[in-house]
């Protein structure tokens, strides 16, 4: 058996412009995953080795089989049924499938299409997403169904239609704009449905916003999101989560709810929305504006959200490069696995949302870093009173890439204080309770589906063994090498090759660099 999946993972392959075959191997009527060391996703410690039995997508049974550093007993171990099917993960570490809370499904101005964007997530142990908003609910849905029967290779999909959003065949109030509660009630039962797992807002007129919660929450349906600054001034946060808002996104809302000497953002007076630079750049003084850590006002907003059982999902990633953008545009995975489309659409520009380099410099990023440290203080602390912390990373914006940035916002919450374990729970079990799926994933239990992430490395020690590219060590001899990277992704009982996956996201950005003999070069560098 291990020559066999030696042999496997050292298959070579060649994949053209056309989308690959490649469907990963199973479901098996019996899967064990033999000699691993389990991390639950619960906040319990490692522990192995352990054998994990699952029998048509469900974890039948987790077995310790022996001791570190000591032989295992054969004959304890659980047995493998005819037409069952067996991988040796001995020395490996598993964990939870991950969970995305903020992922879009790429975008036409991005040039990002969906086989790209599910292949690099894939490839990072992302097994299930939501999407907050994307191209329509038909498109999303059509994903959404095409995914649960994995038909496709991709992550299990939660669709989130962005409020107010229609399409083709998605126009339940004929073109009219939502002006009165009455209207937002009705997109909103026609939303249910349709079929959609929940909402995606961005703001509107208090009593519409007010209606639409009520009617979503009485449907049972989640919620999210991104309090946008031109809504924010009269309904922030606080009157979300009072309304029925089950998450937000990012971070915008909350100093405004946490404002105690002030009533909006401290704007300059030449500011204006449509320009990114002044949109961004003044974001990052707002968190000095807001009340001190641990001041009374700020206790009490924090209290009163814990109150609510209010997730935040801070997707710090997404915002690094306004505090670093040397090190957002120079990481290593540019060259290689970012289409030139999506690259194009990173550099400076007035149209391309996010991308507001227009003359970005040292003093915009102390502001940012500042504004991290605060933002930081309030979401470790709300982690630490039982709140719920979810893992996000938006990708597709401001550099950071699918997959590789859901990593880095790994790392960004371990920076913010969270101990290692306590990062991993937010990216498994806290995204499943948030999405009302904890009965099925986001933990190693008997009786959830078989979702799973198999990594040769530590990942507590060191999460940058994730990243697709690997961590760079140094031997006892003196070599250096890379090591890490998932080596398997499994999503409903299907095994992945996590690498294999990654070669794919290669060829489709070789072929699109060949078709215009293009290479990366970073902004403003001429021929």
């Amino acid at each position: 058996m291990k020559k066999l999946l030696l042999l496997f993972s050292l298959i070579s392959f060649t994949i053209g412009s056309a989308q690959s075959d490649y469907k990963g191997e199973g479901p098996y009527s019996q899967l064990i995953i033999r000699g691993v060391t389990l991390i639950n996703g619960d906040g319990a410690p490692p522990r192995g080795p352990i054998d994990i039995v699952v029998e048509n997508n469900m974890i039948k049974r987790i077995q310790v089989v022996g001791y570190p550093g000591v032989e295992i007993n054969e004959n304890r171990r659980p047995k493998l049924k005819e037409g069952g099917r067996e991988l040796d993960a001995s020395g490996m570490y598993l964990l939870p499938g991950f969970i995305d809370m903020h992922g879009h499904i790429g975008g036409r101005v991005q040039g990002a299409d969906p086989e790209y964007v599910f292949r690099l997530w894939m490839a990072h142990g992302v097994t299930t997403v939501r999407e907050p908003s994307g191209r329509g609910v038909d498109f999303t849905m059509d994903l959404k169904r095409k995914s649960a029967k994995n038909e496709i290779v991709a992550p299990r999909i939660f669709a989130y239609t962005g409020f107010g959003q229609t399409s083709s065949t998605f126009n339940p109030l004929n073109d009219t704009p939502i002006s009165t509660p009455e209207l937002a009630r009705k997109w909103v039962r026609a939303n249910a449905e349709k079929g959609a797992d929940g909402i995606k807002f961005f703001g509107a007129e208090p009593k519409i916003m007010a209606a639409a919660l009520d009617e979503n929450k009485k449907l049972g349906l989640g919620s999210a999101c991104h309090h946008a600054q031109l809504s924010v001034a009269r309904w922030n946060v606080l009157h979300s989560a009072r309304a029925g808002l089950t998450s937000m996104e990012h971070w915008y809302g909350l100093p405004e709810a946490l404002f105690s000497d002030r009533t909006v953002q401290d704007y300059p007076l030449d500011y204006n929305y449509q320009n990114e630079q002044h949109r961004f750049e003044e974001a990052g003084k707002l968190w000095r504006q807001a009340a001190e850590p641990y001041s009374d006002h700020w206790n009490a907003v924090m209290d009163e959200l814990l109150e609510l059982d209010f997730t935040l999902d801070p997707t710090f990633n997404i915002y690094e490069a306004s505090r670093d953008l040397h090190r957002a545009r120079r990481a290593e995975w540019h060259e290689t696995y970012t289409l030139p489309s999506l690259w194009k659409f990173y550099e400076p520009s007035k149209i391309s949302h996010g991308s507001y380099w227009h003359y970005w410099g040292t003093e915009q990023e102390i502001e940012w870093k500042r504004n991290f440290q605060l933002w930081m203080t309030f979401i470790n602390e709300y982690k630490n009173r039982g709140g719920r912390v979810t893992t996000g990373s938006d990708s597709g914006f401001i550099y950071q890439l699918y997959g590789f940035a859901y990593v880095r916002e790994l790392e960004l919450l371990r920076e913010a204080g969270f101990h290692p374990l306590e990062v991993i729970r937010s990216a498994t079990l806290n995204g499943a309770e948030a999405l009302g799926w904890d009965d099925k994933i986001g933990s190693v239990q008997i009786g959830k589906l078989a979702d799973f992430v198999i990594v040769e490395e530590n990942p507590l020690q060191n999460f940058k063994a994730l990243y697709g590219t690997g961590a760079i060590k140094l031997t006892e001899d003196n070599e250096v090498v890379r090591v890490g990277g998932v080596k398997y992704t499994i999503k409903d009982g299907i095994i992945y090759d996590a690498k294999r996956l990654l070669e794919e996201v290669k060829a489709m950005v070789d072929d699109a660099k060949s078709k215009d003999n293009w290479s990366l070069k970073q902004p403003g560098i001429k021929d």
